[in-house]
């Protein structure tokens, strides 16, 4: 009982690895990254529909990201997507394809996006303790019913603090190896 209860805490752990990884792509670093354009969706024909499933996208060279619609009409449609997207960007339209340059950062832009890749660390990091605080009760509900005992409850509780030290680690050294993207010139 104790192993299953900590095997869906290690996974919700590993998930919120996950969800930060793709939170940090979406952070810009000054290079030309796909991962930019994740959540925008597109009008196609009255449904919305990831910008990814109605047109290619690539890398140009280092700082222009390249959009290839697959149908004509989509140019600007795919355009008043990432206008009234957050990314702050703005897209070049010559008629069949769609660039977007990325400015280089300057140090404030830098430190900023910085600044928002340790917020979202935090948040990660707080989901995880939080997840290893459900297991812990799980486990102490478990000995209140008799079903284990205290020691083996015990051992399961650090076994939980191992898993949270090992998760928080992994975001540490995700956070660090932003940190150096972002600062790099």
């Amino acid at each position: 009982m104790i192993d299953e209860i900590l095997e869906e805490a290690n996974e919700k752990m590993g998930k919120t690895l996950d969800a930060l990884g793709s939170t940090f792509a979406k952070i810009r670093t000054g290079r030309a990254n796909p991962a930019l354009l994740d959540g925008i969706s597109v009008d196609y024909y009255g449904v919305k529909t990831p910008l990814n499933q109605v047109a290619s996208i690539s890398v140009e060279d280092a700082r222009t990201i390249l959009l290839a619609p697959w149908e004509r009409p989509m140019v600007v449609e795919i355009e008043k997507a990432i206008l009234r997207s957050d990314i702050g960007i703005t897209p070049v339209n010559n008629g069949e394809v769609i660039r977007i340059p990325l400015p280089p950062l300057t140090e404030e832009n830098r430190r900023d996006l910085a600044r928002q890749a340790k917020a979202e660390a935090e948040a990660s990091r707080v989901s995880i303790r939080n997840q290893r605080r459900e297991a812990i009760a799980d486990i102490r509900e478990l000995v209140k019913e008799k079903m284990v005992a205290e020691d083996e409850a015990r051992k399961g509780e650090e076994r939980a603090q191992k898993h949270t030290d090992s998760r928080i680690a992994e975001i540490d050294q995700a956070l660090a190896v932003k940190e150096s993207e972002l600062m790099e010139i």
